[in-house]
């Protein structure tokens, strides 16, 4: 992944016309979708104000590599557009790849602007225990989740709870969908809530970390938690297919040490589309 086109870049800065192309600067707004044009046979910087941690493509069509605090893009074919996730210590910033277009309308590079020193050394770490967790203290933290009973497939849509992962403050449950209809399904961002007075077959202290069958599990009510983000690698889920995604709530927003919570996704073509857990 890390390896470097160096005489694709002088290539491309020896020969290519300046005139056609743009340089954009975009302040580093975590929450904002940023649009990349792109051109075949051209590269596309994004030059961050900090090292790049990682980074996530959709689709394999573009080519993306990093050292250091750039990015490089490079489209390899013609009328596919995708999305691409850049993470720096900051957090993760997010961008929209169009399909590859004409040299003139293409963006040449995006930089960040530099952050202020001052308020680089106010949110620097002060320990190495704050340093973000390397993927394989990542892997070692996460909980996996077992399912309790079976899950209906035939004619549905399913869903399983597969990990957990607790980190600063927050909570990160991963989850698969299942498609198992004759029809396209959308699931959208889901709801959380946490289910009140809870009531089980048996104990549910025995029961954490499970997921659990929804038909038998009984409770006084739902209170709503907030999600702060959703992310899927696909957001239509074709018949026959299953698509994976991970949903974060504030730890802080749980009622009680022992919650039962429900992900509820939109309705499916044969009804409801939901799963429990027991935190």
């Amino acid at each position: 992944m890390k390896k470097f086109w160096i005489s694709s870049v002088a290539i491309f800065c020896a020969f290519c016309p300046a005139w056609g192309q743009k340089v954009e600067v975009e302040k580093p707004v975590r929450g904002k979708i940023i649009d990349v044009q792109t051109a075949l046979n051209h590269l596309t910087v994004l030059e961050m104000s900090q090292p790049v941690v990682t980074v996530a493509v959709g689709s394999s069509v573009f080519r993306v590599e990093w050292r250091g605090n750039k990015v490089f893009i490079e489209p390899t074919e013609p009328d596919v557009a995708t999305n691409l996730f850049v993470w720096t210590a900051s957090g993760r910033f997010n961008y929209e790849l169009d399909p590859a277009g004409v040299v003139p309308q293409m963006v040449f590079a995006i930089d960040q602007p530099t952050p202020d020193p001052l308020k680089i050394a106010a949110v620097a770490p002060r320990t190495s225990d704050s340093a973000d967790p390397s993927p394989a203290d990542v892997l070692l933290a996460t909980k996996p989740v077992r399912l309790l009973g079976a899950i209906p497939e035939k004619n549905r849509v399913a869903v399983y709870v597969t990990d957990l992962l607790e980190h600063d403050g927050q909570l990160l449950i991963r989850y698969s969908i299942r498609n198992e209809t004759d029809q396209a399904y959308v699931p959208g961002t889901p709801q959380v809530v946490a289910l009140k007075a809870p009531h089980y077959r048996e104990s549910l202290y025995t029961l954490k970390g499970s997921q659990l069958e929804t038909a038998r599990l009984k409770s006084g009510g739902e209170i709503p938690i907030g999600v702060t983000a959703n992310e899927m690698r696909s957001s239509r889920i074709e018949p026959g297919q299953e698509a994976t995604g991970i949903v974060t709530i504030k730890q802080a927003a749980m009622p009680v040490q022992l919650a039962v919570i429900r992900l509820i996704f939109l309705a499916g073509p044969k009804g409801p589309v939901s799963a429990t857990l027991v935190l």
